[in-house]
């Protein structure tokens, strides 16, 4: 029979459970049993939910209580010296593990970086050159056996040795795939007990084969499935790739001897037919035909009708077949059902995680009992009518963005002068010291920000009441920005929710949900919004707080915009126009409030990107078109503005080398960029690229408790002025304040501004 499966459930629950024991255990309120306990709840519900739901291959071994690529290395013993653990301790402690993930006391995180071209950030496992690989528990085993200790059976996953090791790092910068033979005896132990515990199936997860790969990196996946194959003879192994088509690593895939091989069609369905030609009919296909990452009902026809052709190469027909999501169901929100704020129109067109699971049992049953079935034939009814009422909508299309669209031309994605004319013009405007010092924009989020903005939506607050609440909050954060000595203020954002929803609520063409919300790392949690039709700007959108905010001190303040390219990747986009044409539509949007800005006498507007590497397809051959687009659409925001004016531009979290010169193409007067938690190791990107325009280095990983001291941020600044021209040096935080407490906040702050004091009498005392 044809199997309907899945690849993996949202870990943070409906109502966002896991975020709160999580953080509930970091504050001391929940001791480490509790915290198992909800997540033992958390993974139960999920076997159960998706059971209910038809799914016959449940995946186990997909939770975690923050990243699972972390949750393989702390598996394989992959654990820095000084954490807390040693090869032979045993089972990695809950102190060590979130030691790595968020820092401890003088124990740096480790680096943290975008999964794939996912909003997604994952723990980057740090390997010696001699890395002792050994088995401190067997994770999926133990899922398998807690689920069907509860009668639920399920598949348990692991992400595969090669692209754990291609996503990790070596100490000594040497080739992770050279600890493969010291790695594989290890993935042959799980799987060897996997199937002395009874697993039939076993999921191995290996995304990096969508990546262009090099010789040493095919050879790797050819000797480790020979091992691995060999380990466990009567285990299944279901090879899943995901997050784009196979392409030339497709005879690769179809020669490893594996039982079942994983496509994904909605990001590449044209692989199919070639997919078809190179893969034993005797082999299993899963299928990935409803998408794992967008939010927008299947075409059940257009999906069925891929299966049909699909099974009829099979030597099994359907029975050949697994029907599954196109990659993990992570990277959706849980469930549409909670969502009865939502615009009934926009809300039938839509389907997030427990909807996708229905679409996989519809198609499922289509192929075993065929589209006059009852259940089957409503469901692809009600799909078609959902898809031609969201083609015929009225709302979705306005003429009057079409048209500025069409008059764009060259020059509105250009500076009036070159970047070393419009440097001198800005000093002059700004007088600022050497290393002048700043942040990103955002404060802390306080409880009682949160409460004001809650009890504001509720309508116990009016908004006189709420705009009084809000300016004092800058007030205050102005005052102490200036006391501590910073040189370019920011108003601290408390106005805002998050810095793509409070842009997109003011924008036409967004729309929001209640509870539509997806993990980004850890227990930091997003809603994406959904852009469903035409952006516009109907108002300006950050004037009345910046306005505010410089009235209330003779600094500069920085007026805050989130750039085009974020808004588009941090958004569930429309799929019914190329993704560079709503790009465009926000670039102009912005654009527009870029210009009230400057009119109202802003000096210097910060436009953040942090997703522009983000977005950047996964093969090279795809990179130049996007990376076209999205520079012109950043400097479509940005062009409108004078020399005097300084463009400021953010990025965090991503390896930059293989997209300075696109950085650089953005032509932004000033940078800044994470770099504390590589410990200055990602400046080597600007530094060896030569880039040419001004550089903020952060000193500072806000996504760690952790207070580094003075010293520690001078010794970075002067790591980066060794590296770079100390006139073009700024000094910032890797990353907004808004997770942090002030009481974190406050003492780092001090450090950092008395840090860049200190490298500034250093180099004059050089000079």
């Amino acid at each position: 029979m044809t199997i309907a499966a899945n690849l993996g459930f949202p870990r943070i629950g409906r109502r966002r459970e896991l975020k709160a024991a999580l953080e509930a255990h970091w504050s001391g309120r929940l001791d480490e049993a509790g915290l198992r306990e909800e997540a033992a709840r958390l993974r139960l519900a999920h076997w159960r939910l998706q059971q209910a739901h038809g799914i016959g291959h449940v995946p186990a071994g997909d939770f975690s209580l923050y990243d699972h690529v972390l949750d393989t290395a702390c598996m394989l013993g992959a654990v820095p010296a000084g954490y807390g653990w040693s090869p032979g301790d045993g089972p990695v402690s809950l102190a060590t593990y979130f030691a790595l993930a968020r820092g401890a006391d003088a124990l740096p995180a480790l680096e943290m970086t975008k999964w794939f071209d996912t909003n997604y950030h994952y723990l980057v496992p740090l390997l010696a050159p001699d890395q002792r690989f050994t088995l401190t528990a067997n994770a999926p085993r133990e899922a398998f056996l807690e689920a069907l200790a509860q009668r639920v059976r399920t598949r348990p996953v692991l992400l595969g040795p090669v692209s754990f090791l291609l996503l990790a790092q070596r100490s000594d910068g040497g080739d992770p795939l050279a600890l493969l033979p010291a790695l594989l005896p290890v993935y042959a132990t799980i799987l060897a007990e996997l199937a002395e515990a009874g697993a039939v199936w076993v999921q191995i997860d290996e995304p990096c084969l969508v990546t262009d790969l090099s010789a040493g990196a095919q050879a790797a996946f050819r000797a480790a499935y020979d091992t691995l194959a060999a380990a466990a003879p009567a285990l299944k192994l279901l090879l899943c790739s995901y997050f784009g088509g196979l392409g030339d690593n497709l005879a690769l895939a179809a020669a490893l001897p594996v039982a079942g091989l994983h496509l994904d069609l909605v990001r590449d369905p044209a692989q199919l037919d070639a997919a078809l030609a190179a893969i034993p009919p005797e082999r299993v296909l899963s299928l990935g035909v409803v998408d794992g990452r967008n939010v927008w009902r299947s075409d059940l026809a257009a999906a069925l009708a891929l299966l049909r052709r699909a099974a009829a190469s099979r030597r099994d027909g359907a029975r050949g077949l697994i029907v599954a999501p196109s990659c993990s169901l992570l990277h959706l929100p849980v469930d549409l059902a909670q969502e009865d704020a939502l615009e009934p129109e926009i809300r039938a067109w839509l389907a997030f995680a427990v909807q996708r699971l229905e679409e996989v049992r519809v198609l499922t049953l289509a192929l075993e009992q065929g589209e006059a079935e009852p259940s089957v034939k409503r469901a692809l009814a009600e799909a078609e009518a959902a898809h031609a009422a969201r083609r015929a909508s009225t709302q979705v299309h306005d003429p009057a963005v079409a048209a500025r669209l069409a008059a764009l031309r060259p020059e509105h994605a250009r500076r009036a002068s070159p970047h070393a004319i419009r440097r001198e013009k800005q000093a002059a405007r700004l007088n600022l010291p050497p290393l002048p010092t700043t942040t990103i924009g955002s404060f802390p989020q306080t409880a009682e920000v949160r409460q004001a903005r809650a009890r504001f939506a509720r309508g116990e607050m009016d908004a006189a009441a709420y705009d009084a609440f809000l300016e004092s909050a800058i007030a205050d954060s102005l005052r102490w920005q200036e006391e501590a000595g910073l040189d370019l203020l920011v108003h601290g954002e408390f106005e805002r929710n998050d810095m793509v929803k409070y842009f997109g609520e003011q924008l036409a063409g967004f729309a929001f949900t209640k509870h539509g919300w997806v993990q980004s790392y850890g227990s930091r949690c997003v809603a994406p919004p959904i852009i469903w039709g035409d952006v516009s700007r109907p108002a300006p959108m950050t004037l009345r707080w910046w306005r505010h905010a410089q009235s209330r001190t003779a600094k500069p303040v920085k007026g805050m915009l989130t750039g085009p390219v974020t808004m588009l990747q941090w958004s569930f986009v429309r799929d019914d126009i190329p993704r560079a044409g709503t790009c465009r539509q926000i670039a102009l949007a912005l654009r527009d409030e870029v210009a009230d800005l400057e009119a109202a006498g802003c000096a210097a507007i910060q436009i953040d990107e942090p997703a522009l590497r983000e977005g950047l397809p996964l093969r090279r051959a795809d990179r130049p078109a996007y990376l076209a687009w999205a520079i012109e659409c950043f400097r479509i925001a940005a062009g409108a503005v004078r020399d005097e004016t300084q463009i400021h531009t953010h990025m965090c979290y991503a390896e930059f080398n293989d997209i300075i010169d696109a950085i650089a193409a953005l032509d932004a007067d000033v940078i800044s960029v994470e770099t504390a938690r590589s410990r200055m190791a990602l400046l080597a990107a600007f530094t060896e690229g030569g880039y040419p325009n001004e550089i903020g280095p952060g000193v500072w990983d806000i996504h760690s408790p952790r207070t580094p001291s003075a010293e520690e941020m001078t010794a970075l600044l002067r790591q980066a002025a060794s590296r770079l021209d100390p006139s073009r040096l700024w000094v910032n935080p890797d990353c907004g304040c808004k997770t942090r407490r002030w009481e974190e906040v406050r003492p780092a702050v001090a450090n950092m501004v008395a840090a860049a004091r200190r490298l500034r009498a250093e180099l004059v005392a050089a000079e």
